[in-house]
């Protein structure tokens, strides 16, 4: 047996669905107070800094994940890999992964960061950025850059940990984290008036706080993810494991990311107004999609350990559990978001009554159909999980991106309105679901036939 830290957990025994729960809600968790940090970030620049600084922050959300999100999400190849070592109980393959991933996140994070600093305004004068917001925009970009290597030392160590069910720790992390992100950002914006610039370097300071953290419980875990920071270097087996479910990942996040980024140009020829209303209400939707989030990596995470442990009767009771847990989540919070959209969008807004008005708009079309993205999001995740995320990836691509694209330039060219852009996420998103299905119920068998000879190869 691997379990040595009472937070690991083994996921391919005792009742699923309990330890289903038990996972997701500290990762639930975690994110909604990630969600709440960047929340008082957004409400302490529009209640203190004003309309523009507000838009000039949130108009930088689409860049950042395009930038982001292709490196990031390689992590879900770390946590895909743990995993199945952890469940195969191969203590020194699972050694391998956490050096691995950690070496590749040092090295990902200052190759990020370096070109967004240098880029950011480029890029920001490329999306049309409106001038009164660019020179703010561009301040708070490059210094929130600065952070990305601590955050990607994060997100690849918190990857490690979830992987063998510990998401307490990266859950106690964050809310230190959080909790110093919150107090510079009074001292910084409300008591030096630094505003955009304030938020960006509390951001980054935070950043490096949740990364030490992350980084002491891997060097002092006594478990076979201890790290051991003199040997740190990258295992050509494990890079390629990692790289063959966490790029397609990557670059089916970079895709989506470019999908937004001309989204984001769309809402941008609208004006600031809209731009503000934007941001609040992704801000909100945020909180919805973390909740649904938490589900999938569970269900990941899941299917990673079983596949490792060759018990893969156990997928398809976790597909469908993980599927009525999405819903019931994803369902209900949309609901709330839905019944209370005047009130949410006004934490934001501050009584500006056109921001409140168009924020409204978006969150009710956007969260009443949230639970849509979900499912899908649950049934590739399980794909990932088995190791399959190519075609997972090709399906997302053409479902969500090309038909984004498509009806930028069809629909919103017929009925230019800002309304009419924000429909085309929920019927993306139908798209892709119908296609996610298919793709899982043809290909599963093959799936597992095919990890058994990689499997038998790698050992």
């Amino acid at each position: 047996m691997l379990l040595i830290n009472r937070n690991e957990m083994d996921m391919t025994t005792g009742p699923l669905t309990e330890k289903l729960v038990a996972y997701a809600v500290p990762v639930v968790i975690t994110g909604i107070l990630q969600l709440l940090f960047n929340a008082a970030d957004v409400i302490v620049v529009g209640r203190f800094a004003g309309r523009t600084a507000l838009a000039a922050v949130g108009s930088t959300t689409s860049l950042i994940n395009l930038m982001v999100n292709l490196f990031m999400m390689i992590s879900i190849g770390v946590n895909v890999a743990a995993a199945r070592h952890y469940g195969a109980h191969d203590p020194i393959e699972v050694s391998k992964t956490v050096s691995t991933a950690m070496t590749m996140s040092v090295i990902i994070g200052i190759f990020v960061g370096i070109f967004g600093i240098t880029a950011s305004r480029s890029m920001l004068v490329a999306m049309d950025s409106p001038p009164d917001v660019l020179d703010q925009a561009a301040l708070y970009l490059k210094i929130y850059f600065v952070g990305i290597p601590a955050f990607m030392v994060y997100s690849f160590g918190a990857a490690v940990l979830r992987a063998v069910g510990d998401t307490q720790r990266p859950m106690r992390y964050l809310t230190i984290a959080g909790i110093v992100n919150v107090i510079l950002n009074l001292i910084t914006v409300v008591g030096f008036k630094m505003g955009v610039a304030g938020v960006a370097i509390a951001t980054a300071v935070s950043q490096y706080v949740s990364a030490a953290f992350i980084v002491m419980s891997l060097i002092t875990t006594e478990s076979c993810l201890h790290l051991e920071v003199k040997e740190m270097r990258i295992y050509k087996d494990r890079l390629v494991e990692i790289l063959k479910i966490g790029l397609p990942a990557g670059l089916q996040s970079l895709l989506f990311s470019i999908s937004n980024v001309m989204i984001q140009s769309s809402v941008n020829a609208f004006g600031s107004t809209i731009m503000a209303a934007g941001a609040a209400s992704s801000n909100i939707e945020g909180f919805v999609y973390t909740s649904m989030n938490a589900v999938t990596q569970a269900a990941m995470a899941f299917t990673g350990q079983n596949m490792g442990a060759r018990k893969y009767e156990n997928i398809a009771p976790i597909l469908k559990k993980c599927m009525v847990i999405v819903i019931i989540v994803g369902g209900g919070m949309g609901l709330l978001c839905c019944l209370f959209s005047n009130g949410l969008i006004n934490i934001y807004a501050n009584g500006d009554p056109e921001v409140i008005a168009w924020g409204v708009q978006r969150l009710r079309i956007v969260t009443a159909t949230y639970a849509i993205m979900g499912i899908s999001d649950v049934v590739v995740s399980v794909m990932r999980g088995m190791g399959n995320s190519t075609l997972p990836m090709l399906i997302s691509v053409f479902g969500i991106c090309a038909f984004r694209i498509l009806w930028l330039h069809t629909a919103c060219v017929w009925y230019p309105t800002f309304p009419m852009i924000i429909i085309g996420y929920p019927v993306s998103w139908t798209v892709t679901l119908i296609g996610q299905t298919v793709c899982y119920n043809i290909t599963k068998r093959r799936v597992i036939a095919g990890y058994e000879e990689i499997y038998a190869q790698i050992t």
